[in-house]
C-alpha cells in the first residue's frame, strides 16, 4: 500500500512510497481504510521537531475512513463504520477520563514511536503521528483512537473535524463559553482560527475581529462570519477603541509567545485570552505578577476543543447538519496522496486554508 513517510526530523518533504504495510493489528485494535486526510499545521510542527514525534513516521492526524477489520476485544465498532481519527486517544480509565475530561488523558502519548508501519525496503519500522498516520491508504490504530460518525457525512468534511475544526469550535463553545453580544478577536486566520470564528458566531458574538498579516486570509475570514479583519499592526488601536479598552475574548491560534502577549494586551481588564495554538516548549510568554494581579485577565489554554473529543465532535456534526457551520468552504485545495508535498507547500505559503488529501 501507499504511505507518505518522513524519514528524519527536519526534512521538508515526505517520501511517498508504495511498499508500506500497516502493522500492529492485535487485540483492541482496528484496521481502517483511509479515504481522506486534511493537512494541519501540527503535521508541519512534528516534521520540524516543534512537536515531539520520533522519526521515521507517517504524518497526518486529521483523517476519515471506513473500518475494514475489528480485532478481538473491540466493542462499538463494526466493519463498514465510518470513522474519524482521534490523535489524543483517551484510555477511559484515568482520573481525567472518569471526570469526562478525556481530552486531557495522556495515555496515548506513552505510545509515541510505537510501530505502525513497515517499509519493505530495508524492513524499516515507522510510527504514525501521535498513534494515527493518516497519510496512508490504511492504518491500524487502537479502538479508542477512533470516533464513529454518521455515514452521510462526506469523508472530506469529516477529515476536518478530526482536529482543527473541533479544536477551534470547542475553544469558543467549551473553553471560553463566549456569551451572546461579546466582542471577540481571533489571531491567526488558518484552519483553527477560521473554526474559532465559526464557533464564536454560533455562540452569538456581536463582534468578531480576525487578525492576520496576509490580506487574502483576512478577506477569506469575512466569508465565515468575521465582522472585520485587520493586520496585526492595527490590533492595539482597534482594541483601545472598544468599551473597557479591549476585547472580551482574544483567541490565539498561532502558537507563538509574541502573539499570546499581543492577545493579552488586546483583551480588556477582566477579559480572557484563549490559547489554542500548539507552540514550542522553549517559546516563553512573559507577564509581570503585577499585571496578572491587577488586570484579572484570564489565561485559558484550550487543548483539542477543551472537552471530551467525542462530545465536541458530536456537537460539530449537529452544527453542520443544521447548516450553522461551513465545512466544505474550508477546503480550498484537494490533492491525491501522491501529491501530498504540494499540500505542504500550500500550507507553508499560506495559500491554503485546508488542503484535503484523498486516497482514492
Amino acid at each position: 500500500m501507499r504511505a507518505a513517510v518522513l524519514h528524519k526530523t527536519g526534512q521538508d518533504t515526505l517520501d511517498v512510497r508504495e511498499d508500506v504495510t500497516a502493522v500492529g493489528f492485535r487485540r483492541g485494535s482496528v484496521r481502517v481504510r483511509m479515504r481522506a486526510a486534511s493537512l494541519c499545521h501540527s503535521d508541519l510542527s512534528a516534521m520540524n521537531g516543534v512537536l515531539p514525534q520520533p522519526a521515521p513516521f507517517v504524518p497526518g492526524h486529521e483523517g476519515a475512513g471506513d473500518v475494514v477489520e475489528v480485532a478481538e476485544g473491540v466493542t462499538g465498532f463494526a466493519v463498514g463504520d465510518r470513522v474519524v481519527l482521534c490523535w489524543m486517544a483517551p484510555c477511559g480509565r484515568c482520573d481525567h477520563c472518569a471526570k469526562d475530561r478525556g481530552h486531557l488523558c495522556i495515555a496515548s502519548l506513552r505510545r509515541l514511536g510505537a510501530p505502525g508501519f513497515r517499509i519493505e525496503e530495508g524492513g524499516v519500522i515507522a510510527s504514525g503521528f501521535y498513534g494515527t498516520g493518516a497519510f496512508a491508504d490504511e492504518v491500524v490504530v487502537s479502538a479508542n483512537a477512533l470516533i464513529k460518525i454518521p455515514a452521510d457525512l462526506p469523508y472530506e468534511a469529516a477529515a476536518l473535524i478530526g482536529c482543527g475544526v473541533t479544536t477551534g469550535i470547542g475553544a469558543a463553545v467549551n473553553t471560553a463559553k463566549v456569551e451572546p453580544g461579546a466582542s471577540v478577536a481571533v489571531i491567526g486566520a488558518g484552519g483553527v482560527g477560521i473554526a474559532t470564528v465559526q464557533g464564536a458566531r454560533v455562540c452569538g458574538a456581536g463582534r468578531i475581529t480576525v487578525v492576520d498579516p496576509v490580506a487574502s486570509r483576512r478577506e477569506r475570514a469575512l466569508a465565515f462570519g468575521a465582522t472585520e479583519a485587520i493586520a496585526p499592526d492595527d490590533l492595539k488601536a482597534v482594541a483601545k477603541k472598544l468599551p473597557g479598552g479591549g476585547f472580551d475574548y482574544v483567541f490565539e491560534a498561532v502558537g507563538r509567545a509574541a502573539t499570546v502577549r499581543a492577545g493579552y494586551d488586546a483583551a480588556r481588564r477582566g477579559g480572557a485570552v484563549v490559547v489554542i495554538g500548539a507552540g514550542a516548549q522553549d517559546d516563553l510568554a512573559e507577564f509581570t505578577m503585577g499585571e496578572l494581579f491587577f488586570n484579572e485577565k484570564r489565561l485559558l489554554p484550550s487543548l483539542y476543543g477543551g472537552a471530551t473529543v467525542g462530545r465536541t465532535i458530536a456537537l460539530v456534526v449537529d452544527l453542520w447538519r443544521a447548516g450553522r457551520i461551513d465545512l466544505d468552504g474550508m477546503i480550498t485545495h484537494r490533492v491525491g496522496l501522491a501529491d501530498v508535498n504540494e499540500a505542504i507547500a500550500q500550507m507553508r505559503s499560506g495559500e491554503a486554508l485546508r488542503t484535503v488529501v484523498t486516497m482514492d
